[in-house]
């Protein structure tokens, strides 16, 4: 059946090794990704979004979004120690839901992953611009923003995520150390503030702590809009797994990574949330019927005009310490973000190759994205091509909205890989779990109704948006997926189906 076309776990793990890649980081090396991929976004793009979304409540908000992300990291870590390839959630659903099931999750990755480097492009230059500014630099009005933002070409945004690009086409290793430092550079940026902000936190700034409510199903507002959009700020710990083919002994670094990253950042989030709100206060700006404005939109930059509320910033860390009077120190923050944000624009266009490398080696897509460089070792085709279209997409669109449309496809896929578990421990027992999901029946379910809960609370135009892509991209495997793939060809049998042999080696580069 077209819906039940399931490649074998031990055929993905023989058709890995083939065309692999060099294993050659280690579990803190994969922390440091993950946290290079998660702080950054929420913390320095979205904190004034979810505090326009729920006010000093963005605080329950960053709770119940890291909650929602450890029950599905647990689910990850599983399947990542059993299957350590390339690919995360678009393998393991390939291996337990079948190709078509799979074909929908890969599709769905293209919003996690590039959308979200495009909207972090976009963003950083928001932070070069200002810094550009301060030292009296400034580019054409044209150049500084996007045709929908008032400008003509996103220049700085461009050219971060080509740089980042070559980066990723030189190596992991080499991309590793220096998002090393920029992780480093974001860690002391945030300690900073949390020393400033958080003894100057007032309860007065807290009060009223839930002035948009819980929020309703499609509306987008309340603790579970800014939920789903915060959502956003974790993803990083599922680029790590889309890591696993280039991890040393993977059964054990797999899981320090994605846990260990994701309970750092948690603790970081917590602290610069609280100071933040306490400090300076985070209230909505409200329209005349007495409901919060929604960001983004020109209704908000109008009441926003003269404001200093946190809610109105585009940089919301910087702008408080300003406000606190340490305007030397904010501009430093603001210079910090613009030297880490690169490291999440790398971590996004990292998942998203591996991604396409993976569906390019199983047939659904083109054979000429899995070509690894001869000297690097790297997936160069694929890596430029996206690189090409995410620049291009950072220079043409705002941020806007890019988040919510990133997390839904994310949520998705968390969603499939949570229920690939179950499926797999009913079909599969026997197998060698180096990580087991402790109380799987009760995690993963858990898992599922809490990505479902916040998929439903993202706006009814971004879950139009999700429901349109992924139509887009059914008819893109029903032209040539479903016929190209490797199972659908026969040239690796489907689950319960006759062994094949191997194919002949890869011989592009130097094999792991």
């Amino acid at each position: 059946m077209l819906f039940w076309r399931v490649k074998p776990l031990d055929k993905i793990l023989e058709t890995a090794e083939k065309k692999a890649l060099k294993r050659q980081l280690g579990g803190f090396q994969l922390t440091l990704l993950g946290i290079g991929a998660i702080i950054g976004t929420g913390i320095f793009v979205l904190t004034a979004e979810a505090g326009q979304k729920a006010g000093p409540a963005m605080m329950v908000a960053f709770v119940i979004a890291a909650i929602v992300c450890g029950l599905a990291a647990l689910a990850y870590s599983e399947l990542a120690s059993m299957v350590p390839v390339s690919g995360s959630a678009y393998t393991y659903t390939y291996g337990v839901l079948g190709e078509a099931v799979a074909w929908v999750v890969g599709w769905a990755l293209v919003l996690e992953y590039a959308v979200a480097a495009g909207a972090v492009s976009v963003g950083w230059s928001g932070y070069m611009n200002g810094l550009l500014a301060s030292a009296g630099i400034s580019l054409p009005d044209a150049l500084k923003t996007g045709p929908m933002d008032g400008g003509s070409f996103n220049l700085l945004a461009f050219l971060i995520a080509l740089v980042v690009t070559g980066l990723l086409v030189i190596g992991t290793s080499k991309s590793a150390k220096v998002n090393a430092v920029l992780v480093l550079i974001k860690i002391v940026a945030l300690t900073v503030f949390i020393a400033i902000a958080v003894p100057a936190a007032k309860d007065a700034n807290f009060q009223p702590f839930f002035p948009t409510g819980w929020g309703s199903p499609l509306g987008g507002i309340g603790v579970l809009g800014a939920a789903a959009s915060i959502f956003f700020a974790y993803v990083g710990f599922d680029a790590v797994s889309t890591a696993a083919e280039e991890t040393r002994n993977p059964n054990r670094n797999i899981p320090i990574g994605l846990i260990g990253s994701l309970l750092v950042c948690t603790v970081f989030y917590l602290l610069v949330g609280y100071g933040a709100v306490g400090a300076i206060g985070s209230q909505p700006m409200m329209n005349a019927a007495g409901g919060a404005i929604h960001p983004g939109t020109p209704e908000l930059a109008a009441a926003c005009v003269g404001s200093d509320a946190l809610v109105c910033s585009k940089e919301p860390l910087a702008h408080v310490l300003r406000v606190m009077g340490f305007a030397g120190v904010g501009n430093a923050i603001g210079l910090a973000a613009a030297l880490a944000l690169p490291s999440v624009i790398l971590m996004m266009i990292y998942g998203q190759t591996r991604i396409f490398f993976t569906m390019s080696r199983d047939g659904l897509l083109p054979a000429f994205l899995s070509r690894v460089h001869p000297k690097f070792h790297t997936p160069h085709v694929v890596t430029l091509i996206t690189g090409v279209f995410v620049a291009l997409f950072a220079a043409l669109f705002p941020v806007g909205i890019l988040a919510d449309i990133s997390n839904s496809g994310t949520l998705f896929a968390f969603m499939a890989v949570s229920a690939a578990v179950l499926i797999l421990r009913r079909r599969d027992p026997g197998r060698r779990r180096p990580f087991r999901t402790p109380m799987a029946w009760v995690i993963c379910p858990l898992a599922i109704a809490g990505c479902l809960l916040l998929f439903v609370n993202l706006s009814m135009y971004t879950i139009g948006l999700f429901v349109g892509w992924s139509i887009v991209g059914l008819v893109v495997y029903a032209l040539y997926g479903y016929r190209n793939s490797d199972l659908g060809r026969g040239l690796t049998a489907a689950e319960g189906g006759p062994t094949v042999a191997p194919e002949p080696p890869f011989h592009e580069g130097p094999q792991a």
